[in-house]
């Protein structure tokens, strides 16, 4: 995929950097006036393998060609920034300071943007071979757009349309209350919540998430948990020969269709984008699943959100190309 982004004056080369709480995507990216932006190099790295961010950086680099090595970082990546430049990033496996990873690396600069901000900045660009419908028109009609999606966690952006740019919220949906509806999810919330005070969205709509609904699941039904891995509950729900995976799976489709329905009333969106994390790897099984239902049953809101298309997005790279078209479109870029 090529995004399109606005005209620039001048060739650019910069990397851009899509971390998450498993694994930091990056590429090397090329800008030029009137053209599409170009990832010329990409390569995918498991967090758990490094010491921190700017080790995984230092080592792209070092295989790039040295008339490649860009100066300038853009870091897309879950988590509230502070004050002092630091980031709270609850899912991320070492601390995150982009001022730091600057002094270390000797760069010309870093900058941070929220992974799924960057998301919604790469999303409006997509073609229509790199989504799924799930559900809604076909044609995404005009208005805001939310993108979200679990991984590690659960991001969540909106995507506002403002003349010739764009405007986008990024958003802490993820740390919300958990809210369910049926006599299960309010048994594996009651379980949940023996173990704390505070159950969030993301403690049961993330690859964590699916894990935690499926001991809360074992822990009610008495039975010793048999899967200690989320893709492993995902593998044995998907092969048909675990009633509790297959149960733990269909409950998390559920709670999604329900949250993502709450969402779309909330910020008042036309279109929802289900981007990147563990869903692609249960997409036959999210379509069949209780998702669309749970999506509509609003109430007296459902016909307003049988108008709202909801994709299922592929695109790999999606992260890191978000955050290439936010650098090229903030006030950051020298124009």
């Amino acid at each position: 995929m090529l995004a399109q982004v606005a005209p620039i004056q001048s060739e650019q080369l910069f990397l851009a950097a899509d971390v998450g709480g498993t694994h930091v995507r990056i590429g090397l990216i090329r800008a030029e006036r009137g053209a599409a932006l170009q990832v010329r190099a990409y390569a995918k790295f498991r967090c758990a393998d490094y010491a921190g961010l700017a080790d995984i950086i230092e080592e792209f680099r070092a295989g790039l060609d040295g008339s490649a090595r860009a100066g300038v970082v853009v870091i897309a990546s879950a988590g509230y920034p502070l004050l002092d430049g630091t980031v709270i990033a609850a899912n991320l496996p070492w601390p995150l300071s982009p001022a730091r990873i600057r002094e270390q690396l000797q760069l010309q600069a870093v900058h941070l943007v929220n992974d799924f901000e960057a998301v919604a900045h790469a999303v409006a660009h997509l073609d229509a071979s790199e989504v799924q419908r799930v559900c809604g028109p076909e044609r995404v009609a005009a208005g805001p757009l939310l993108v979200l999606g679990p991984g590690t966690g659960l991001g969540a952006a909106v995507w506002i349309p403002a003349g010739p740019r764009a405007v986008v919220l990024a958003t802490e949906a993820g740390q919300a209350a958990l809210a369910v509806s049926t006599e299960l999810e309010m048994d594996l919330l009651r379980q949940m919540l023996t173990q704390r005070s505070h159950v969030p969205v993301e403690h049961a709509l993330s690859g964590p998430g699916l894990l935690n609904l499926y001991l809360a699941l074992c822990a009610l039904r008495g039975a010793t948990p048999a899967h200690a891995h989320p893709s492993a509950i995902t593998a044995a729900a998907l092969a048909g020969d675990d009633p509790l995976a297959r149960e733990s799976l269909e409950a998390f489709c559920g709670l999604l269709g329900s949250a993502v329905g709450d969402m779309a009333l909330l910020y008042g969106v036309r279109g929802v984008y289900l981007a990147g994390g563990i869903l692609p790897q249960m997409r036959e099984f999210l379509m069949q699943s209780s998702f669309v239902a749970r999506f509509l049953d609003k109430g007296p809101m459902r016909e307003a959100l049988e108008g709202v298309a909801v994709k299922l997005v592929e695109h790999g790279q999606l992260g890191v190309i978000g955050a290439a078209s936010w650098y090229l479109g903030s006030e950051f870029l020298e124009l």
